[in-house]
């Protein structure tokens, strides 16, 4: 055997000496070794002088107070992209609860009222002694917590344990828009009923604007204070017989042909809306109903005494009434500071007998007032 072939069978049977690599995380006695003597040359390297510096210590030329720049590899938002450490959020109380959100998402519906008060640079409100924003009193939180879902999709679902009606009422105080394309509700028959009022509104106030002012101004020409405006048909005819016409009461009726008119008040909650609308205008004493309204004649009976009666063909029609006189309390009632008053104190004096005042000639003969030195002689 040569002497490298028993070098070779000696090298394999004496022991390893184990491999250490730099990163590796071992704590043998030899690598710790190793260690310190690379460091103690490169101190040896650098200077005996130098000390190393903590991470968290300023340099000596910055306050303690001065915020440290931040060492992060983290890019900045890109466009379109939120930034989720944002320190420009808001505290919202709503029923006292707080609700901590962006600015930004009331900022881009400026149409609103949240959003014009973050966006137009006044102040509608100013906050509490902790900075938080006390907003929309009288709404509850959860209502509130469902209209900022419009601000973050653009929908609103409305919660089972809320009502239609809620929902709106608190989207019109936040100028919020209420429609089907905004509003999600298990509760169809109450969507639809708050879609029906908004509609039946907007029907209502063109009704109001082209057919009916035109005869509250012709009755406000005669000079009355009041108007009564029965609704036809397209396709109903009029022809009163001028010699016999009928007899319609104190009441001056004015009449507007409408087919659309007739049928929008057909609805008893179209009538509510239609109140509503004229009440909002200053209008007083309204009055909506059906009436029946004469057309045309049909017979005229003679009566004993050759007196004419006239039998006239009615329809049932809507009708509406309204008046904007101001002194209504007065006009039904006699002023009585232009009569002298009687001294009657109370009605049961003012319901007796009046009392019968005797003749002069009679009255002197019944009492008769001695002259003066005459001398009245009692009958015995």
């Amino acid at each position: 055997m040569s002497d490298s072939q028993e070098k070779g069978q000696g090298a394999m049977l004496e022991p390893r000496r184990p491999f250490f690599y730099p990163d590796s995380s071992s704590d043998t006695e030899e690598y710790r070794r190793d260690a310190e003597e690379r460091r103690k040359r490169l101190s040896k390297r650098n200077g005996p002088n130098l000390r190393r510096i903590p991470l968290n210590m300023p340099p000596k030329n910055q306050t303690p107070n001065t915020p440290i720049p931040s060492t992060s590899t983290q890019e900045p938002p890109k466009n379109g992209q939120k930034n989720l450490f944002c320190d420009d959020r808001i505290t919202l109380v709503v029923d006292n609860t707080r609700f901590v959100v962006d600015p930004a998402q009331f900022t881009a519906h400026p149409d609103t009222m949240l959003g014009t008060m973050f966006s137009s640079g006044i102040e509608f409100t100013h906050p509490n002694e902790r900075g938080e924003y006390e907003v929309a009193e009288g709404i509850s939180a959860t209502v509130f917590r469902a209209i900022l879902e419009y601000y973050r999709g653009g929908t609103i679902r409305c919660p089972p344990t809320v009502s239609v009606q809620e929902l709106r009422e608190a989207c019109d105080y936040l100028l919020v828009p209420f429609d089907a394309n905004t509003v999600r509700c298990q509760n169809l028959r109450g969507l639809l009923h708050e879609l029906s009022n908004e509609g039946a509104r907007r029907q209502f106030e063109c009704f109001l604007e082209r057919l009916i002012l035109p005869l509250m101004v012709e009755s406000a020409r005669r000079g009355d204070r009041e108007c009564h405006v029965v609704v036809l048909l397209d396709d109903d005819s009029v022809e009163w017989d001028e010699e016999y016409p009928p007899q319609m009461g104190d009441e001056y009726s004015q009449t507007v042909l409408s087919t659309p008119l007739y049928r929008f008040f057909k609805y008893i909650e179209n009538r509510d809306v239609a109140k509503q609308v004229m009440k909002e205008r200053g209008l007083k004493k309204i009055r909506l109903g059906v009436e029946g309204y004469p057309t045309y004649k049909e017979k005229v009976r003679k009566r004993p005494g050759g007196r004419a009666e006239v039998i006239y063909n009615y329809v049932q029609r809507p009708f509406i009434h309204m008046s904007w006189e101001k002194e209504e309390a007065k006009s039904r009632h006699v002023d009585f500071q232009c009569f002298k008053s009687k001294s009657v104190t109370n009605l049961a004096e003012a319901t007796a007998d009046p009392v019968i005042e005797l003749e002069p000639s009679r009255a002197r003969e019944e009492v008769e007032v001695p002259e003066a030195g005459e001398v009245v002689e009692e009958e015995q």
